[in-house]
């Protein structure tokens, strides 16, 4: 069987930068097994399958190297720009139906694309004797100031951005996994981040990818937090990896609009 495939790289307007994604549009679900080995043989952060459920309509999925996830921002951009681009172009918005409800991607300014995401709520994490300090240990950087926590991630907040780019990723995962978590959002905002409202690195090591270029789902929540703690609507984010990625951000309540560009990197065919 021949399947299409694209690579696309998601919050970047060159190739090389942002979170390369692989999309795969089907005509009907594979057997998991089989999208879970396509994903560790493509080796990226994750792999989308959709399958057209109506007009403008998709069923979408997302799969990284070891497991099947129930958000991913950055493989749902990518979606869209292969449908606006490739299958659909008389397109202006496509909806997906996913584990986390429907989310929607328009045509924005430009090149660019809207994604509306539900947005994360936090609370304050009451930390176990000592776990500040190993966050700090397992990234090679002092203790973080603050620790909230949400349904699979936490947030750690330190203030200023030099620490942020200074984290070297070392044995996090148990520390993440005593505390029943497996994402880790490293972030500082206001005027140590300018020209920027805040920057982020995120960590999912037991979820087969160390460190992810630029985190969608991660904005979710770090977008409502630092919207409050800035008294602002609208904020300018960079996830600051080696790749990095710049995203227009939108506190709307009960959503987060996320306003970026892609680059496509490639167009094949895989055999299985």
């Amino acid at each position: 069987m021949m399947l299409k495939l694209f690579q696309i790289d998601a919050f970047t307007t060159k190739v090389f930068g942002g979170n390369p994604a692989a999309v795969m549009p089907l005509d009907s679900w594979l057997p998991d097994a089989v999208m879970q080995n396509i994903a560790l043989e493509n080796n990226l952060s994750e792999t989308a399958f959709f399958v057209k459920s109506g007009e403008g309509l998709y069923q979408l999925r997302w799969f990284t190297p070891t497991a099947e996830v129930d958000l991913c921002g950055h493989a749902t951009l990518a979606s869209s720009w292969v449908i606006f681009h490739h299958l659909a172009p008389q397109l202006s918005r496509v909806q997906f139906e996913t584990r986390s409800g429907i989310l929607t991607v328009e045509r924005g300014a430009g090149e660019t694309l809207r994604m509306s995401l539900p947005a994360a709520s936090l609370s304050a994490f009451a930390a176990p004797d000592g776990f500040e300090a190993n966050i700090g240990a397992a990234l090679g950087v002092p203790p973080p100031r603050e620790v909230h926590i949400g349904k699979v991630h936490m947030i750690a907040v330190w203030d200023d951005a030099d620490t942020i780019k200074a984290i070297q990723l070392g044995n996090l995962a148990p520390v993440l996994r005593a505390v029943g978590i497996w994402g880790l959002i490293c972030t500082a905002g206001g005027p140590t981040a300018a020209p920027y409202d805040f920057i982020s690195r995120f960590f999912a090591p037991d979820k087969g990818v160390p460190e992810d270029p630029v985190t969608g789902s991660a904005h979710c929540a770090l977008v409502p937090f630092w919207s409050q703690r800035l008294n602002k609507k609208t904020l300018r984010a960079r996830q600051i990896s080696a790749r990095g990625g710049d995203i227009l951000c939108t506190d709307e309540g009960a959503r987060v609009m996320l306003e970026a560009s892609c680059a496509p990197y490639m167009v094949g065919e895989i055999e299985i």
